[in-house]
C-alpha cells in the first residue's frame, strides 16, 4: 500500500467527477470548492461537513493527488503510477493501463456500462473494473416516466380543477351521471386521455438512463423497442425486454419515444422534421438529455399541427428561459428547469460511494 502522498488518482473531468478532487487533493481550487458548496446549498448547506465526513471514511486516501484529464491523450500522458483511473466516457485500454503501469489496482465505471473499458487488458494486468449504479440515472429515468404519465393523464392541464365553473373556463362539458345505472368515472368529460399498458415506448439510445427507464416501464406493462448505433449483445436486450429496430421504424411504431443520446455535433437537431414527419400521430416525445436533441422550430411546427401528441422537455434551450417563449403556450408541453438528476443528495451519494469503496479496497 502506498502511501497517501504517492496515491495518484487520474479522473475524467467530469462535472460531478470534479468532486473527487474537492474531496480528495488538498490542492483542488478553493474556488471549485466554493462552486461547490453554492452549487449544493439548496439540498447540501454544510457542504464542508459533508466532505469531512467522506475524508473520515476514506482516511488511508486523503490526501491524494487528484489529476483532472480532458480527454485521450491527457489520460495517456499523465496516468503514469496512477493507482485509481475513474472514466464515464473516455476510454481504457491496453494502451492507458500500460502506460499507467504496476500501480494501477482499479479501473472505475461511473455508471455501469462498462463498453469504453477493455476488461481483458485490464484482466490481463491485475487491474478490477469497478462500476455504480448511478442515483443521479435512477432520477432522470424517473423523471422522464413522470412527464411520460403527466403528459398521458393530461396532469397538468388538469390539475386542481374540481368545479363545474372552473372546466367550464377550461373549455370542457363537465356533467352529472345517474348513478342509479353508471359509474360515475370522469364526470368532468376529459376526452383523449391515453394509459401507458400496452403502449410500446420507443427508446433511443438504450444507455445507463434509457436502461434504467425500460426497467421501469416493464412494471407497467409497455412494449419496448430502441435505436441506437450498435445494437446490443443478444444477452442483454433480454434483460430489459427491448427489442432492436432502426430509428424510422421506432418513430413510425411508437406511441412514445424517449431519447438518450450524448451532447455533440452529431446528435444536434436529430429530431427535425423529417422525423416528426415520420413519427407515429399522436406520439408523446420525451427529452431528459439535452435539448438541442429536437429542432425548437420543427418541434413548433409539429405540436401545431397536431401531429405531435405532446413534448416532455427537462432543461430548456436557454437556462434560465422566457416566460413568453411560444414553446410552453402549448397545452400539451410540460418543460421543468433541469430536475431530472436531483435532489444533490443522488449524485452526492454516488460520489461518497465511489470515494468509500475505493478507500476500503485500497486498504
Amino acid at each position: 500500500m502506498p502511501s497517501k502522498s504517492d496515491i495518484k488518482f487520474v479522473v475524467e473531468n467530469d462535472s460531478f467527477l470534479r468532486l473527487i478532487q474537492v474531496v480528495l487533493d488538498p490542492t483542488a481550487p478553493k474556488e471549485r470548492f466554493e462552486a461547490f458548496a453554492h452549487f449544493c446549498k439548496h439540498d447540501t448547506p454544510d457542504f464542508q461537513g459533508w466532505c469531512d465526513k467522506i475524508r473520515a471514511q476514506a482516511r488511508n486516501i486523503y490526501p491524494a493527488n487528484v489529476r483532472l484529464v480532458d480527454d485521450q491523450a491527457e489520460l495517456v500522458a499523465n496516468v503514469s503510477g496512477a493507482s485509481v483511473i475513474v472514466v464515464e466516457e473516455l476510454n481504457v485500454g491496453a494502451e492507458e493501463v500500460a502506460a499507467a503501469g504496476s500501480a494501477l489496482k482499479f479501473v472505475q465505471k461511473y455508471g455501469v456500462t462498462t463498453r469504453n473499458v477493455d476488461n481483458s487488458a485490464c484482466v490481463s494486468a491485475g487491474v478490477k473494473v469497478l462500476t455504480i449504479r448511478r442515483r443521479a440515472n435512477i432520477s432522470t429515468a424517473e423523471q422522464g416516466l413522470m412527464l411520460m404519465l403527466a403528459l398521458a393523464r393530461q396532469v397538468t392541464r388538469n390539475a386542481n380543477l374540481i368545479s363545474i365553473e372552473q372546466l367550464k373556463a377550461a373549455g370542457y362539458e363537465p356533467t352529472t351521471y345517474d348513478r342509479s345505472h353508471t359509474p360515475n368515472g370522469n364526470w368532468a368529460r376529459i376526452p383523449e386521455m391515453v394509459t401507458l399498458y400496452q403502449r410500446q415506448l420507443g427508446i433511443v439510445g438504450l444507455g445507463e438512463i434509457g436502461r434504467e427507464l425500460a426497467l421501469r416501464v416493464i412494471a407497467l406493462g409497455m412494449r419496448i423497442v430502441y435505436s441506437q448505433r450498435t445494437r446490443l449483445s443478444a444477452d442483454v436486450e433480454p434483460q430489459y425486454q427491448a427489442s432492436y429496430c432502426t430509428l424510422d421504424e421506432l418513430l413510425s411504431s411508437s406511441d412514445f419515444v424517449s431519447l438518450h443520446l450524448p451532447r455533440g455535433p452529431a446528435t444536434v437537431n436529430f429530431i427535425g422534421d423529417r422525423e416528426f414527419s415520420i413519427i407515429k400521430p399522436g406520439a408523446f416525445l420525451i427529452n431528459v438529455s439535452q435539448p438541442n436533441l429536437v429542432d425548437r422550430e420543427a418541434l413548433r411546427r409539429s405540436l401545431a399541427s397536431g401531429r405531435l401528441g405532446g413534448y416532455g422537455l427537462d432543461t430548456f434551450y436557454e437556462e434560465p428561459g422566457d416566460a413568453n417563449d411560444p414553446l410552453i403556450k402549448f397545452p400539451n408541453v410540460i418543460v421543468t428547469p433541469h430536475l431530472g438528476g436531483s435532489p444533490r443528495w443522488n449524485s452526492l451519494d454516488d460520489i461518497e460511494e465511489v470515494i468509500v469503496n475505493l478507500g476500503r479496497l485500497l486498504a
